[in-house]
């Protein structure tokens, strides 16, 4: 979805306003990438679901196949089966498993990489050739598997996006990501993704936002004409 210049402006200016509220409510994680594999079945498995879901199914995947290649060709009923704690197992397993085969197919070896290789057009292309792999686990693989400049747009910061006004009010979570790219610094991606995660969960909920001791009350579009 293209950004007028005029609206790209202001929404960068409420990013310079917000940025520095949010670091020092939230702090600052330094980024630690994430193993490229790990990160993207994880995702697969999050999708739908909650985050203690996927990773009692992550677990129990990484319990009963220490490789790869054992997910890979496992039988299908079986490996269903072990990821069930995820939810939506039905249709995630046979998704990871032909992610698995088309990698493979590929490249010959069940490793991703090489991504980092790329630019991260070439990058968000290429992983959403995958079974199951969205926008949105694309940009999360990039970002923490790779630190690559990919700003992932999750529940949370979507709703608290279009609440602050850093997206529009109608648009899906999938037409976001170019958005909030364009708003942040590529060398903030990762550590305001996490700021605006804590906030939409410690405070910015989907039901009930705690609006009244919200520290962005002064920048916030859903505060200033709801509240």
């Amino acid at each position: 979805m293209p950004v007028k210049i005029d609206q790209l402006e202001a929404r960068q200016a409420k990013y310079t306003a917000i940025a520095p509220i949010l670091e020092k409510t939230y702090g600052r994680k330094p980024f630690k990438p994430h193993d490229g594999m790990d990160e993207l079945v994880s995702c697969i498995l999050s999708q739908s679901t909650t985050d203690a879901n996927r990773d009692r199914g992550f677990a129990a995947l990484k319990a009963k196949y220490p490789t790869w290649a054992e997910v890979h060709h496992a039988p299908a009923a079986e490996f269903i089966d072990t990821i069930r704690p995820a939810g939506l197992a039905n249709s995630k397993g046979p998704r990871i498993q032909a992610s698995l085969a088309q990698i493979y197919a590929e490249r010959g070896a069940y490793n991703i990489d090489f991504l980092q290789d790329l630019t991260p057009d070439e990058a968000k292309i290429w992983l959403q050739r995958l079974p199951g792999v969205g926008p949105k686990t694309a940009a999360i693989v990039l970002c923490f598997g790779y630190g690559m400049p990919a700003f992932p747009v999750d529940t949370h910061v979507h709703r608290v996006g279009k609440r602050l006004g850093f997206l529009p009010p109608k648009i899906n979570a999938n037409d976001a990501h170019p958005v909030m790219e364009a708003i942040v610094p590529p060398t903030e991606y990762y550590p305001f993704h996490l700021q605006m995660i804590y906030h939409g969960r410690a405070l910015c909920h989907a039901q009930r936002p705690q609006c009244s001791v919200c520290p962005l009350q002064t920048y916030c579009d859903y505060f200033q004409a709801v509240v």
